[in-house]
């Protein structure tokens, strides 16, 4: 039987090592988020492959990313405004998203941390 990749479980099991991220969910979608903010969620967008996750990252990095690995990561017309990438779980490597989720992280909290300033 061939290798499916990476699972939700993995990702929760990475994500959850960091602070302040807890288990929640996004329009029923099982989610991480970081004080209440999404942090990544499996995707339910109908234009979205089966068994993505969507990572929240800023834009030049979410570039950098598809155009590096685009059998990894990739964008639907649906995600492009969203500070996001999807990533297709049946190819991610552990190590790679482990970075991924903490650059996340950074992203997430960062940006929440400067709307607790204004």
């Amino acid at each position: 039987m061939p290798d499916k990749g990476m699972t939700f479980d993995a990702v929760r099991k990475i994500g959850l090592k960091l602070p302040h991220v807890e288990e929640g969910t996004t329009y029923g979608s099982p989610a991480l988020k970081v004080r209440g903010r999404v942090l990544a969620c499996m995707a339910i967008h109908k234009s979205a492959e089966q068994n993505s996750l969507v990572v929240r990252i800023d834009f030049d990095q979410r570039e950098a990313l598809v155009a590096e690995d685009p059998k990894t990561y990739y964008l639907t017309d649906h995600y492009v405004d969203y500070p996001a990438v999807l990533v297709r779980l049946s190819r991610v490597h552990p190590d790679a998203l482990r970075d991924l989720l903490y650059g996340a992280w950074r992203f997430v909290s960062t940006r929440a941390s400067q709307r607790r300033q204004r």
